[in-house]
């Protein structure tokens, strides 16, 4: 069996872009109806003389961030080890996404960083920072930067890990991959042509190598995060600021809401748990797994 390993550097739909290791491209396919795969993904590919392959083996995984409703998943990137979500200071962006991104790599026991994008347009910064204080002052690392000019503050942030970038349409995700990585529209127009891939649709991400080596995934724009594979421990356990206080409840079964002896709710009342944060946990726990 002639098989080669790869790293699959584009979804689209039921097939996949792999790069081998040796460098080539070939285009994958599953077997069966399912597309179990995702950007980032480590398989293995029966390659063919015209460039295309069966996907015969799925390397295990280490990572896998997706979201979810109750009726489907969407896989955005596999084997990734830092989230870094983007936000703007225009258009306003969605702390509730933030929120629930970051429950989703917690889990995975991803890092998780932040970039506030176009931090030259100064009419909406300071509400920008305000939104963003709860999160720093959990420990998530917020950089400030205008990609549009200079992205070299996140280059050190990349380094050592397979980097994931996610957010909401319009916030300079496109502006900051290009910054960070000059040749990714030619690189993006490489793989095109080799595949004859111009009319694909439905891009769940495409992996990218910086200057330095260090990978980053880049997603398409999401205005929604569902949740829906994570049980009400596992969303609890992700809010890092709970975990103190998850022992400490009066009933053990405490959803945090309207029961007495709530320690979650006792540290909101004393300043040491955000009441934004408790009402974004209680939003997003409405929808969990049982």
């Amino acid at each position: 069996m002639n098989t080669r390993r790869g790293t699959i550097v584009a979804a689209f739909g039921r097939h996949y872009d792999i790069r081998l290791d040796d460098g080539r491209i070939v285009t994958g396919f599953p077997k069966g109806k399912k597309s179990p795969y995702a950007c980032g993904d480590r398989v293995e590919v029966e390659p063919d003389a015209d460039g295309r392959g069966q996907i015969v083996r799925h390397v295990p995984r280490t990572t896998l961030l997706y979201r979810s409703d109750q009726y489907r998943q969407k896989l955005i990137a596999a084997n990734a080890t830092q989230l870094i979500f983007v936000v703007a200071t225009e258009p306003g962006f969605s702390d509730e996404l933030l929120s629930r991104a970051i429950v989703a790599a917690e889990h995975e026991h991803m890092n998780v960083l932040i970039v506030l994008n176009k931090c030259d347009l100064s009419s909406g910064l300071a509400a920008a920072r305000a939104m963003l204080a709860p999160y720093a002052a959990l420990g998530y690392e917020v950089i400030e930067m205008s990609a549009k000019s200079n992205a070299d503050a996140l280059r050190p942030r990349l380094k050592g890990h397979a980097s994931v970038l996610v957010g909401q349409s319009g916030m300079g995700k496109s502006t900051l991959i290009n910054a960070l990585i000059p040749d990714a529209m030619a690189a993006t127009r490489e793989i095109s042509t080799a595949l004859d891939s111009g009319k694909h649709t439905t891009t769940y991400g495409r992996l990218y190598r910086t200057p330095e080596g260090d990978a980053i995934i880049d997603c398409p724009g999401v205005q929604e995060f569902g949740l829906a594979h994570l049980s009400f421990g596992e969303i609890e356990n992700a809010f890092r600021e709970f975990r103190q206080f998850l022992d400490q409840c009066r009933f053990r079964d405490c959803h945090h809401a309207a029961e007495p002896g709530c320690a979650i709710k006792n540290g909101v009342a004393q300043g040491t748990v955000s009441a934004r944060r408790i009402e974004l946990f209680l939003r997003i726990a409405a929808h969990c797994r049982q």
